[in-house]
This record gives C-alpha cells, sequence and structure tokens, in this order.
C-alpha cells in the first residue's frame, strides 16, 4: 500500500480554509486520536521574522482552525517550543505572530526548557536499535516525558538545509526531541533523523505533518535563504513521505539524500517516489530548481568542525567550557552582520507581496482590532 501526500495550490486568501481541505485528503483523524492530546511541534528557526524560516502564521492557524472544526478540543492542542543557544524561542514566537493563533484559539504554549508545567525530562530506551544516538550519548538518550502517548503534528517549511540538503517534517523532531546538547549529533545528523522517527513511532499515539511551501527558501538554510513565493501546502501521517516529495519538487532526488533514503530502508516510512501517492495537485512538472548549496562564513565554519579539518577539535570546540565562543559567533554573525546587511532586503522583497501583506494582517494588536475577541476555549 503506497504512503498518501496531499499538495494543494493555495493564496494568501484561501489558505486556511485550503489547509482544511489538504488535512482532510490524507484523512488525517485516522492517524490522530481524537482521545489523545495532540502536540503541535512549531518550527521556530530564527527569533527574526524571515520567510520560509519557520513556522507561518497561517500555516499554523490552519492547521489548529482545522483540527478545532473537526472536534479536538482546544484544551488538548498543545503547542511546542524548544530553544536552541542562540535562538530566543519567545521572541521568536511573537516576531513570527503565532502569539496571534494562541490568543485566537485560547491555547497554551510549552517550553521544553522550562518546567511548568513538568516536562520531566527522560532517559528513554527504544525497542528498536539506534543507528548513532546511544554513541553520542551513551549515559542515555533523554526525551520529554510529555511527549508520551500523545499525537504530534509537525509544522515545517518547504527549504534547503546546510547539513541535511532540505529540512522538513523529519529534522522538525530535532528540536523537540533532544536536549540543547542536540548539536553533538551534527556530524551524524541523517543518522540521527532516522533514531529520532523510530522513537517517535513508539511513543507518539499518532504522527502528522502540515508543510508550507507558500514560500519556499533555497540557500543556506535553515536561516541565510533566498525566499521564493511558490504557494504549496503538503500534508502527509509519512513523515519521510512529505520529505520525499518536498525534495523532489525543490529539484532533489529524495533518495540521493542519506536521511530519507535510510528510513526508508528501516521501514520507517516511505521514500522512493515510485510507492507514494500524490493526491490534490498535479506536481509531474514541478520543479523549483533549487541548489542548496550557498554556504555562509557561519556554515563553512560549521562544516569544518564536523566534517572537514576541525574534526578532531570538535570534543574542545563544542562540548568542553569554552563552547559559548561558538554561540556568540553565531549571534554576531546572523542577527548583527547577515540579517541587516543582507536579510532585511530579502525581507522587504516578501512583505512587498501579497503573503507580507497577509503576515502583517495576522500581528496581534491589528488582528484583535479586526476580528475582535475569541471566545478564550482552551485551558
Amino acid at each position: 500500500m503506497k504512503s498518501k501526500v496531499a499538495v494543494l495550490k493555495t493564496s494568501p486568501a484561501t489558505v486556511v480554509e485550503d489547509i482544511g481541505r489538504l488535512m482532510r485528503l490524507t484523512e488525517y483523524s485516522k492517524s490522530l486520536p481524537k482521545d489523545h492530546d495532540t502536540i503541535l511541534k512549531v518550527n521556530i528557526s530564527w527569533h527574526h521574522y524571515y520567510p520560509a524560516c519557520s513556522t507561518s502564521p497561517w500555516q499554523y492557524d490552519g492547521v489548529v482552525n482545522t483540527l478545532v472544526e473537526d472536534g479536538y478540543a482546544p484544551a488538548h492542542i498543545i503547542p511546542a517550543h524548544n530553544r536552541t543557544v542562540v535562538i530566543n524561542t519567545k521572541k521568536g514566537i511573537v516576531n513570527n505572530h503565532l502569539n496571534t493563533i494562541d490568543w485566537k484559539y485560547g491555547l497554551n504554549p510549552v517550553h521544553l526548557y522550562e518546567d511548568d508545567p513538568p516536562i520531566n525530562w527522560q532517559v528513554y530506551k527504544p525497542k528498536g536499535k539506534y543507528r548513532v544516538l546511544d554513541r553520542i550519548y551513551p549515559e542515555g538518550v533523554k526525551i520529554p516525558g510529555i511527549f508520551i502517548g500523545k499525537n504530534i503534528i509537525h509544522l515545517p517549511t518547504v527549504k534547503t538545509h546546510v547539513f541535511t540538503t532540505i529540512t522538513g517534517a523529519m529534522k522538525n523532531a530535532f528540536g523537540g526531541l533532544l536536549s540543547e546538547r542536540r548539536h553533538w549529533t551534527h556530524s551524524v545528523i541523517h543518522e540521527t533523523l532516522v533514531d529520532l522517527l523510530m522513537i517517535q513511532k513508539e511513543i507518539h499515539s499518532g504522527i502528522f505533518a502540515v508543510m508550507d511551501g507558500t514560500i519556499a527558501g533555497d540557500g543556506a538554510g535553515p536561516r541565510a535563504m533566498v525566499p521564493h513565493v511558490k504557494n504549496f501546502i503538503l500534508a502527509s501521517a509519512d513523515q519521510v513521505a512529505i520529505d520525499s516529495v518536498s525534495a523532489r519538487m525543490q529539484g532533489f532526488d529524495p533518495m540521493s539524500l542519506d536521511f530519507i533514503r535510510l528510513a526508508h530502508e528501516d521501514g520507517l516510512g516511505v521514500g522512493d517516489p515510485r510507492e507514494i501517492e500524490i493526491v490534490g495537485e498535479d506536481i509531474s512538472g514541478v520543479n523549483f530548481h533549487f541548489h542548496g548549496q550557498e554556504e555562509t562564513l557561519a556554515s563553512r565554519g560549521q562544516k569544518l568542525i564536523y566534517h572537514g579539518c576541525l574534526h578532531p577539535l570538535e570534543k574542545i570546540l563544542l562540548r568542553s567550557p569554552i563552547v559559548p565562543w561558538s554561540y556568540v559567533a553565531s549571534r554576531l554573525y546572523y542577527d548583527i552582520y547577515w540579517y541587516n546587511f543582507i536579510g532585511k532586503k530579502r525581507v522587504r522583497a516578501i512583505m512587498d507581496t501579497e503573503w507580507g501583506k497577509l503576515f502583517e494582517e495576522y500581528e496581534l494588536s491589528h488582528y484583535e482590532k479586526t476580528h475582535g475577541q475569541y471566545p478564550k476555549t482552551g485551558g
């Protein structure tokens, strides 16, 4: 039986309703039992708004709106946010206008680096066999206990990535399941993503993904990309299949990407496009011709540490008391230099499009004035 991936073209005027149609094309509710809480794994890859970088407000809105319309109680919908050492997630929630959606539906986000409610990080021993994580973390692989027994919906975007060529549903679990020491795994990132998908298959009552390709990013992702308006949205219960379809749409051979091929070989999903059923849009002729080969000074340095001449020094540079140097360097490069001298021009170009106008409409104070007070049905 083929895995199913839904793909639709959309527009700023119809995107929220189109996401509902997209999800229902996959019969998503069969994958997400309503008697379990549902985690929304939001992707915030930067605290600035940068198109295609993080979960968009219309993506978030469309998913929650569909769940509520189909009988999933808002009190049992849990947005989950991780933290990295170089990203201020709470600032990112505001700057990406995701707080508007929390306000609209009365949702109470969980921050996995805090303990209210208790996150209960715990060592997890899988039924299956790890490829690499048990070697990276010999003291035990810790995951948030709050995830166990719950549905999860991943909210990635269509974009390239400096370490994995493309990033999507499988990579979206990286920030949620692993702690702030997850950068230890970058030298074996493909195998790590496969291990994480194995864990997800064991702990979650259901897994689903809705991917936003309305604006897609090509270049040194997840941050330093060129955004392109593409007007696509994707959804699937198969994390490998949706990443495969996204990769093919971007112009890559999915089975040439190690994390997709290895997950396919391990039976964790379907990566071979010949075994995937596409419903909704005919994408047989779609090719974004993305390259994903652009590098930044920061990404070149990272690759030298993880795969190049500095690899013998990786533990000293990234796992010792001197590691804060890398956090400072990243902040200086991306926040002070790259965003101000390169990124802002690209953001302004997108803000002049209809998607940019829709983004501005999701700013919380504007949204409150335009739409009025929504009843708070969360808890």
